[in-house]
């Protein structure tokens, strides 16, 4: 399913991946995010940080009456308030979505997947 825009010259439709990496993009600018976590780290593989390119693993996009609705899976750098590292992705998240693609926004739930110690050069 995906963000179908209707404008006086046609429609535009968003798939949920291009959602997907804005949201991974956006969340990954955030001070104390260390990267993007895969949603299920049994299935997919993936035990560590995921790279640019498959940051749609950690993201979860689903369309509902009110908005989307986004579920973002991350890991934070030890040190850091999780609660306002939290509060930052949504915010950054619901606004880049909202003003990048001008898709209404419901809910942006934040799961933190690990907490990883930051290596000093």
């Amino acid at each position: 399913m995906a963000i179908s825009i209707k404008t006086k010259f046609g429609q535009v439709e968003v798939s949920n991946e291009v959602i997907a990496s804005v949201v991974g993009c956006a969340a990954t600018d955030i001070y104390g995010i260390v990267g993007m976590a895969s949603k299920n780290q049994l299935r997919d593989g993936v035990n560590g940080i995921l790279k640019r390119e498959n940051y749609t693993k950690g993201v979860v996009v689903r369309q509902e009456k009110s908005g989307t609705v986004v579920d973002v899976y991350i890991i934070v750098g030890y040190g850091v308030k999780i609660s306002e590292v939290g509060r930052n992705v949504q915010n950054r998240v619901k606004y880049n979505l909202e003003t990048m693609l001008g898709a209404p926004t419901a809910k942006v739930n934040v799961f933190v997947q690990g907490v990883k110690i930051l290596e000093e050069d």
